[in-house]
């Protein structure tokens, strides 16, 4: 990354850009999917349940970022923001219009950043 970004808006390429392996993707939707999923279930309702419920986000998707994009998740440099970005391409993909951010990423960081 090439600056320290000062908003989401500037920090959401970056992000889109370390998310382009499409199964990287899938990994992020399914983790997203299960922690609303949880959510919606009440399964918060204990401790280890709550505990039990990041892991299944984050799991899949630094998963998908170790094995797959061969990268280092965003999330331990800007841990919200990542986690706003995640909610936003878990929308952009339900909606099926996460492709344009990925074009654009790919021409903004060519090598992936």
């Amino acid at each position: 990354m090439p600056k320290r970004p000062e908003s989401f808006e500037e920090f959401w390429p970056f992000y889109v850009s370390q998310h382009l392996d499409a199964t990287n993707q899938r990994l992020h939707f399914v983790g997203t999917t299960l922690v609303l999923a949880s959510l919606a279930a009440g399964v918060l309702v204990t401790e280890r349940f709550f505990a039990m419920v990041p892991l299944a986000g984050y799991g899949f998707a630094w998963f998908g970022h170790f094995v797959f994009e061969k990268n280092r998740p965003a999330t331990f440099k800007h841990p919200l923001w990542s986690l706003r970005g995640d909610f936003r391409m878990y929308r952009l993909m339900l909606l099926g219009r996460m492709q344009g951010e990925l074009v654009r990423a790919r021409s903004l960081f060519p090598s992936g950043a």
